[in-house]
């Protein structure tokens, strides 16, 4: 195989492809390194088309795997359907010094095909209130750098929703919507007239209600409202790396990509001053090898990026490649999910609906927006929707036509409703090393992040904030949840870890530059959640995959002008 490329890309998942199709559609040769399995759209996904009944357990997990997967089997999306999408937990041990389930899903295409795919912009409040607020340092972008290539990475993946004209959550390009229920359309109308600064709309995700020749070119479907999305989709329905940026960037012929491959670091030249290119672990024999590149991307998702970067050390990176400022595994982040309401609400007993839709209500921040709350710090967005419960059951009636005729009536309307809360950057929130080695001969990553005074603060101004909202709509029953105490949520189960290697204006308090160079090495690239200077209260991805186109067209100008 050849040893030597133009770029090395670490990862396939949302953010490597996309890095992977930028550059091979510009013509350079991409070596795509990936340390799980292949998995090719639709061939791979072996129960995307079966019933409940064709599962031996009825989709639940064999005992004995989940006694074996203590932690990956805590993710909602586990089952005997979507299991082979996860890794198991043996499969890469790390320490927990503080409780932080790792959800992980080592694949071509990684976690794109088990993501809940609900994709919001970023404002210019996100990017500018962690330096007016004083709770992070200053990104050194603002929203109109990234507004284009929002719109490049939205066109080409399909979002539904509709334009909605908030100024902290910018208009997306969609294509088609979703639609609420009676219930939440009622409960949304309510919002909206008793509580001005509220704006309830339907979530925008990555789901194609409609379906454009951008994305029919990429061989994809409508979405069907299966909400079976986890298990990969045989329509195309939803963006995943497999349907979608991979092949694209595989018929340019320019894409090399290399399964079972571990990157154990990236090799640093001493006396070029730069990275020369990667050493890889082969997953099954454990064999060494290097390859080499004039660019490298690391995009192996947020802990597994800082985890390379640690190991990477040399004579001039002791600590770890780009952590000249010694903060390098540092203010890791997360959402704050603590927060769960349900209530009760009658009068829509006539009223049903259609499908399982693929996304909820949304209500963006309006907390720490434009003023700063004196009670926490940083922003949450809220998320519900209604449903009726189970069907009917008759008392001391298993079978005939009773039986039968209960299978109509639906039980009562349920609302459930959700936060999605800004965990504020501090030093304290790590990863590092261990001396321990795992099973590939790599230290083992201790995870040091935890939960703040300022998240049970956001959580309560949320309880707060849904309890008024929900009884001015005529709901009853209201209960408060805190999932942490009563349910034993840890930070991690969102799967939303960010930071690490924070871009930054300042090389002495930050990693990366406004390019995703690391400030120390600019021909390294990481443009995955690890690169992330604070969280936002919005859902991740999106603005994981336009850093990435963002930054590989950059890097393609570089190699043009020779400075990289």
């Amino acid at each position: 195989m050849k040893e030597t490329f133009d770029v090395i890309i670490v990862g396939s998942g949302i953010s490597g492809s996309w890095a992977a199709k930028e550059f091979c559609e510009k013509g350079l040769k991409v070596l795509l390194l990936e340390r799980g399995r292949q998995v090719e759209h639709i061939k791979d996904y072996p129960t995307a088309m079966l019933d409940p009944w064709e599962f031996p357990y009825a989709g639940n997990v064999k005992l004995e795997k989940k006694k074996a997967n203590p932690l990956i089997s805590k993710h909602y999306n586990y089952s005997d359907a979507t299991s082979h999408f996860y890794i198991n937990d043996d499969d890469q041990a790390y320490i927990q010094e503080k409780p932080f389930d790792w959800i992980r899903g080592y694949q071509v295409g990684g976690k794109s095909l088990l993501w809940a795919r609900q994709t919001q912009r970023w404002s210019h409040f996100e990017f500018n209130n962690p330096k007016n607020f004083n709770t992070a340092v200053d990104w050194p972008i603002a929203y109109d750098d990234l507004s284009e290539w929002y719109s490049h990475v939205e066109k080409f993946i399909g979002i539904s929703g509709n334009r909605d004209g908030i100024e902290n959550l910018p208009d997306s390009e969609v294509v088609g919507s979703f639609e609420m229920n009676s219930v939440e359309s009622y409960i949304s109308a309510s919002i909206r007239k008793n509580f001005p600064n509220r704006f309830p709309i339907i979530g925008r995700t990555a789901n194609l209600a409609k379906v454009t020749d951008i994305q029919k070119a990429q061989g994809r479907g409508q979405c069907m409202a299966r909400s079976l999305c986890e298990r990969g989709c045989p329509f195309g329905g939803y963006f995943s790396a497999n349907s979608s940026t991979l092949p694209v960037a595989q018929k340019t012929g320019n894409l090399t990509l290399k399964t079972d491959s571990i990157v154990e670091k990236v090799i640093y030249d001493e006396k070029l001053k730069k990275a020369t290119g990667v050493l890889v672990i082969d997953a099954h024999t454990r064999e060494k090898k290097q390859y080499n590149a004039k660019v490298i991307f690391l995009n192996a998702s947020t802990l597994n990026s800082n985890l390379i970067l640690l190991n990477s050390t040399s004579p001039t990176f002791p600590n770890g490649l780009g952590n000249s400022s010694g903060i390098l595994g540092h203010y890791i982040v997360f959402h704050n999910y603590r927060g769960k309401i349900q209530a009760k609400i009658a009068g829509f007993e006539d009223q049903y609906y259609y499908g399982r839709r693929p996304t909820q209500v949304f209500i963006p921040a309006f907390e720490n927006i434009q003023t700063k709350s004196p009670s926490f710090e940083g922003s949450y967005l809220i998320a519900f929707s209604a449903h009726r419960e189970g069907w009917k059951r008759p008392i001391g009636t298993q079978v005939g036509p009773l039986f039968k005729d209960s299978l109509t009536e639906p039980g009562e309307w349920r609302v459930g409703m959700m936060m999605q809360g800004e965990v504020v950057p501090i030093f304290e929130n790590h990863v590092r090393l261990s001396k321990e080695k795992d099973k590939y001969g790599l230290p083992k990553l201790i995870t040091s992040v935890g939960y703040s005074p300022n998240d049970v603060n956001m959580m309560e101004a949320f309880f707060k904030a849904g309890r008024e909202m929900l009884k001015e709509s005529g709901c009853t029953d209201i209960k408060t949840i805190d999932q942490h105490l009563e349910l034993g949520r840890q930070p991690g189960l969102e799967v939303h870890e960010m930071g690490g290697a924070r871009m930054g204006n300042d090389p002495s308090s930050s990693v990366l530059n406004k390019y995703n160079q690391l400030h120390d090495c600019p021909n390294v690239f990481v443009t995955d959640g690890a690169c992330m200077t604070s969280a936002g209260n919005q859902n991740p991805s999106l603005t994981f995959m336009a850093l990435s186109a963002r930054a590989a067209n950059y890097a393609v100008e570089q190699l043009k002008d020779g400075k990289l």
